[in-house]
């Protein structure tokens, strides 16, 4: 079974199965029978990558409803330290965080559905991040967390007076003050 179960409802982490000989490796990052066998059944429509150097952390991002996003996030190059938040009203799980190293030598993924906010941290020298979208990108609908809200206590493993911020990210509200419309109904 290639999707490992979190914690949280409906957050799941995709472990490919790595064909590797003396030529390289070969895997299949991304399957639609193979996800449809796991009840998961989305329509990707949007490919996002991004390159990024050492302490950068994105996030906590997300689009409101109903033009949130769902996203299966790996990494093609260096290691990040994937992090989301449950921001479903009425989950088990609302206002839980989770993170997990993706990295290219891992190549662990991670599907995060509608209803979280989502960011991560680079780790390595550099990294490039891979993800796929099944909604479009809608500026209208953004939203978000701030990376240092103190009731979310995030580890972001980045050496402090390193972290490199946008100005956008800077201005991003706390969890309690966020922007939300999601109510949880569990999809797996």
């Amino acid at each position: 079974m290639p999707f490992i179960k979190t914690a949280i409802p409906d957050l799941l982490i995709f472990e490919p199965k790595i064909f590797e000989d003396s030529r390289g490796y070969f895997f299949e990052s991304y399957n639609a029978n193979t996800c449809k066998v796991e009840g998961i059944d989305i329509n990707f429509i949007q490919d996002n990558q991004a390159s990024s150097v050492y302490g950068v952390i994105r996030g906590l991002h997300y689009q409101l409803a109903p033009y949130a996003q769902t996203k299966f996030i790996r990494v093609l190059s260096g290691s990040i330290l994937d992090v989301v938040v449950d921001i479903r009203k009425g989950s088990p799980a609302f206002g839980k965080t989770f993170s997990i190293e993706l990295s290219a030598e891992n190549k662990l993924q991670l599907l995060v559905p509608k209803g979280f906010a989502h960011g991560y941290s680079v780790l390595s020298e550099t990294a490039e991040v891979f993800y796929k979208c099944d909604a479009f990108y809608n500026k209208e609908t953004e939203a978000g967390i701030a990376y240092n809200d103190s009731a979310l206590a995030i580890d972001w493993k980045v050496m402090a007076g390193k972290e490199i911020i946008s100005e956008k990210d800077l201005l991003l509200p706390g969890f309690e003050n966020c922007k939300n419309n999601f109510e949880y109904t569990s999809i797996f």
